[in-house]
């Protein structure tokens, strides 16, 4: 007799922000409400240290290799959801990308080069580049999910409760959360430390990053 698979429960931004309530001593809601002061600032916390996670660049939401054509103007505009662009070629030290908003261009995201200190790529067609990218919190992985649930409990309980205890417990959840989202990037990133080529799905390890985490 075959049973029913067992499911992957994914939290949602409204599971997230009952979540965040609750550590906080607060009643669940049915909705995200904006008009709502208290949920709105929740909501708020949310949001950023989801922002704020991601932004580190973890195993899934990193894509390298990627080919990027100039357009008619000799400009790259960047997607809204790139958090982060730099060159494929780290050793390259003619060029240095970054993310930019061009305010002479309706403030277009756009690819811009630090060292020539320009938007504009004349003398190229493309370039490849790696981008770390913001993804919605349902489609990032679980353990992601619940460390961005206890950091922003833990802002919440610092904003909103005057209570050393409760804090002190919410940062050691973040801690352990952490720890389970490091477990993660090293059972998936694919590291190694000999360095592959670009074909390859293998990526060379850098301790500096290991370091910084």
């Amino acid at each position: 007799m075959t049973g029913t698979p067992t499911t992957v429960d994914i939290d949602t931004e409204l599971s997230a922000v009952n979540a965040i309530l609750g550590s906080i001593g607060q009643a669940p809601v049915a909705r995200i409400d904006h008009d709502n002061p208290e949920i709105s600032f929740v909501y708020n916390i949310l949001t950023e240290c989801n922002q704020d996670v991601q932004a580190e660049g973890w195993t899934f939401n990193i894509e390298y290799h990627i080919k990027e054509n100039t357009d008619s103007n000799d400009n790259i505009v960047i997607d809204s959801d790139v958090m982060r662009i730099d060159m494929e070629d780290g050793h390259d030290r003619t060029r240095d990308f970054v993310r930019r908003k061009d305010s002479s261009d309706s403030d277009k995201w756009k690819l811009y080069d630090r060292v020539n200190h320009t938007f504009s790529f004349p003398d190229d067609d493309y370039f490849y580049v790696n981008k770390v990218r913001l993804l919605e919190f349902e489609d990032i992985p679980h353990p992601f999910q619940r460390y961005i649930i206890y950091k922003a409990s833990g802002r919440a309980a610092v904003q909103l409760v005057q209570n050393p205890q409760l804090q002190q417990m919410l940062a050691t959840y973040e801690l352990q959360a952490r720890a389970a989202c490091m477990e993660y990037e090293c059972q998936q990133g694919d590291h190694t430390i000999f360095g592959w080529p670009d074909d390859s799905s293998y990526q060379s390890y850098k301790p500096y990053q290991m370091l910084r985490r």
